[in-house]
């Protein structure tokens, strides 16, 4: 017997068996070193099956359990309206706001009291509380951090007035308000100074990160118009947060006169933090510059510097969420340093932390306290005071400062959006006792109307002054004999690939072609302070490959929440001629885990849900195409081409498989590669109809006679793997690439670069 080749198991049985051997011999050894009447033995009166169920429902409401349930809860509901708003157009915050008011007593907690009472009780509330803390921290950290301060300092002599105009106006009518509301709904024993100056700082916030989401989206970022007005908003941020901070101090003192020794510290805070902190962090960042990564002991000194700050803050009685904010402004300004930062923050602080405010936030407003018309009445002037300060004090203080009117509403809409900022605003006041559930209630659904109303207010103004079509929507009469090539793109080498295959399709066409290069960026990957560098490095591969072919490239850049729609709606209003895009590809492509995950994200997509019900679509459906290019294929009214890239230089020699007649229309395209790129064309008859369709071989003879010698017609079944990879392209319909696909082609891992072209 060889027992060299068995060692390492009898190795492997001898162990286990001598350990085990051991372990159980001091077990019984062990055993007889007990004091028998010190000793408590648990004796169970049920059944196994009542023990389990004793203990399964013991471990169901253990606090850490609890609150794993309610976070996935939370992020699954907050995720689901976030998507339903970004549907319409809206920012997911409102839907993120929504959902936390789904998931409170207004809702879940009126129509399924037991459920809320055991996802959500009175004693799991300081563990989210606690969580929801740490996540407004970060968010504040980060809003500091997207603050541009040098943009600030330039631009603040154009914006400094609407921006101070837009705070002013709306304290006023907040504290005017107050004064007809204080007798009736301030709590008891809270002075009507405490509480006319949280009335009038919820009036008075904008929020800054929505806002700058809704110019990056509507590509106002690089006009006039859009320069002023982030520039008002952080100027409006800066400017509250310090009020805000005042008023936390006078109401903690009770009087003005009592704040002061708190004022003073939270100037001398500023003062530190500008004068020392800042120098310090920026001599670190300068150990930064130019390097893609940011070192873990940096991190720390980062982190460790937030952390200090909010204590600081939380100690002198101005909250840590002004300190959060005031450590992401002093950061270091370099965006590219920011960018990286951000990166490492904010997917666990938005994603994660962030939804747990909204809905302990929810929470604790009670919509179901609002049961009479008179509090309904009281509502809707609390918007209307809040609607008139904001928007028209705004938009009329541009219009005297000498903006035009529509420019002058579109700030005024803007500055009106207060979002998640009113909701801290609010929980800071409602912890300090100065606002009552139904005065928080009514104030809430003001944060939520101001901003819900920011996306029609601007389609309303742009409609009343009929604008003039944006770029991307751009018809051009003249053009109308052009052959127009749309091109998208995510990463900037295939934008790169895209112009060399736009450019072999319409390359001798001269003045005949227009090439537009798009690319829709998420929103949310992006900044307000680093958008042009973002589009700059987005587009730099295009613009070097157009110098090299000497081509001429129109470049569109977008900021989205929606790209697939986005995209079509683009290409449907260009009148253009082809589209070129890339086919997405899942980062678990090929594998089992990948077929069962695609097959489990199918099910649970909301937007093929929706289409199966209406009878659009096959829920079950295994296509070959990821679904953003599923998407495109099914809204866009032109040909799509879908790039599969694979080192594509240039289509020198093209292969084309006819599988069936609708096949047919490749033919076009082969045409046009001959006629502008001088392409070697071979065709595969795969299904043998070439030679007995009349049409199409005088479609083939009649390029053989502009073009000859420069297409083949191919009768072989069997396709070599060698005479594939001579190839550089091949072209084939997006219902033969399917079919292949489901066939299993042995030589489909041989295919060279392939173009699927779409037949609408």
């Amino acid at each position: 017997m060889n027992w060299g080749k068995y060692r390492n198991l009898i190795f492997y049985i001898a162990t286990i068996a001598f350990f085990s051997c051991l372990m159980y011999f001091f077990i019984i050894e062990g055993q007889t070193l007990e004091i028998k009447e010190n000793i408590v033995t648990k004796t169970s009166t049920g059944s196994t099956w009542e023990n389990f169920q004793e203990s399964f429902k013991a471990n169901l409401h253990h606090p850490l359990a609890l609150l794993l349930a309610q976070i996935v809860t939370i992020i699954l509901v907050a995720r689901l309206f976030g998507w339903i708003c970004m549907k319409i157009k809206q920012p997911t915050v409102i839907g993120e706001m929504i959902a936390g008011i789904v998931l409170g007593p207004s809702l879940l907690g009126m129509y399924f009291p037991e459920f809320s009472a055991f996802l959500f009780p009175k004693e799991s509330l300081g563990n989210l509380q606690f969580l929801s803390q740490i996540g407004l921290i970060l968010f504040m950290y980060i809003v500091g951090m997207e603050l541009d301060l040098s943009v600030l300092r330039k631009k603040a002599h154009d914006a400094v007035v609407i921006s101070h105009a837009s705070i002013i106006i709306p304290f006023a009518l907040g504290i005017g308000l107050s004064y007809f509301v204080y007798r009736e709904f301030a709590p008891e024993g809270i002075q009507f100074t405490s509480f006319a100056l949280f009335i009038a700082i919820s009036m008075s916030i904008t929020a800054f990160p929505v806002l700058a989401r809704i110019v990056q989206e509507r590509n106002l970022q690089k006009t006039k118009l859009g320069t002023i007005v982030i520039t008002c908003a952080a100027a409006d941020d800066i400017t509250a947060w310090c009020i805000l901070a005042a008023v936390i101090a006078i109401v903690k003192a009770g009087s003005f006169t009592s704040s002061i020794y708190v004022i003073i510290m939270a100037i001398a805070y500023v003062f530190l933090m500008i004068k020392i902190v800042r120098p310090f962090l920026k001599r670190i960042g300068d150990l930064q510059a130019g390097k893609n990564t940011i070192s873990k002991p940096m991190v720390a000194i980062f982190f460790l510097t937030l952390i200090l700050s909010a204590y600081a803050t939380e100690v002198i009685g101005i909250h840590a969420l002004f300190g959060a904010f005031m450590a992401g402004a002093i950061m270091p300004e370099n965006a590219k340093f920011r960018t990286l930062f951000i990166d490492k923050v904010e997917d666990v602080a938005l994603v994660l932390l962030l939804p747990l405010f909204f809905v302990f936030t929810g929470l604790r407003t009670q919509i179901g306290l609002l049961n009479d018309g008179h509090l309904w009445l009281t509502a809707g002037f609390i918007i209307l005071t809040a609607v008139t300060g904001k928007f028209i004090g705004s938009a009329l203080t541009a219009r005297f400062v000498g903006i035009n009117w529509k420019e002058s509403l579109t700030i005024g809409a803007l500055m009106n959006t207060r979002g998640l900022m009113e909701l801290i605003v609010l929980n800071i006041g409602y912890d300090l006792g100065v606002l009552s559930p139904e005065i928080f209630a009514m104030l809430v659904i003001m944060a939520l109307f101001t901003t819900f109303m920011t996306g029609p207010a601007l389609d309303f103004i742009n409609f009343i002054f009929k604008s003039k079509k944006s770029s991307d929507e751009e018809t051009h009469d003249d053009n109308d004999s052009k052959y127009r090539v749309l091109l998208s793109f995510d990463k900037p080498e295939s934008g790169s690939t895209l112009l060399k295959l736009a450019h072999d399709f319409t390359n001798k066409m001269n003045g005949n072609k227009s090439i537009t290069a798009v690319n829709i960026a998420p929103v949310d990957e992006m900044h307000a302070y680093d958008i042009n560098e973002y589009e700059d490095a987005q587009f730099k591969n295009v613009i070097e490959t157009s110098h090299d072919l000497k081509l001429e490239v129109t470049t569109l850049f977008k900021a989205s929440t929606d790209i697939e729609n986005d995209l079509t709606g683009i290409s449907n209003k260009g009148n253009y001629d082809l589209l070129l895009i890339m086919l997405g590809k899942s980062m678990y492509e090929g594998s089992l885990l990948g077929r069962l995950l695609g097959f489990t994200t199918k099910i649970i997509n909301p937007e093929k849900l929706l289409n199966t019900v209406k009878g659009k679509g096959n829920i079950f459906n295994n296509s070959p195409f990821d679904d953003f290019t599923l998407q495109i294929l099914d809204k866009t009214h032109i040909p799509v081409g879908i790039m599969v890239e694979k080192d594509f230089k240039s289509a020198d020699k093209v292969f084309v498989p006819i599988f069936n007649l609708s096949d047919f229309y490749l033919l076009e395209y082969a045409k046009r590669l001959i006629n502008n790129n001088n392409s070697q064309i071979i065709i595969l008859d795969a299904a043998g109809q070439i030679r007995n369709n009349i049409e199409v071989k005088e479609l083939i003879r009649s390029i053989e006679q502009v073009a000859p010698n420069h297409i083949t017609l191919y009768n072989e079944k069997k396709i070599e793997k060698e005479f594939l990879n001579a190839q550089d392209l091949m072209l084939v319909s997006s219902k033969s690439w399917k079919n292949l696909i489901d066939s299993k082609s042995l030589w489909l891992s041989d295919i060279p670069s392939t173009l699927i072209i779409s037949n609408p």
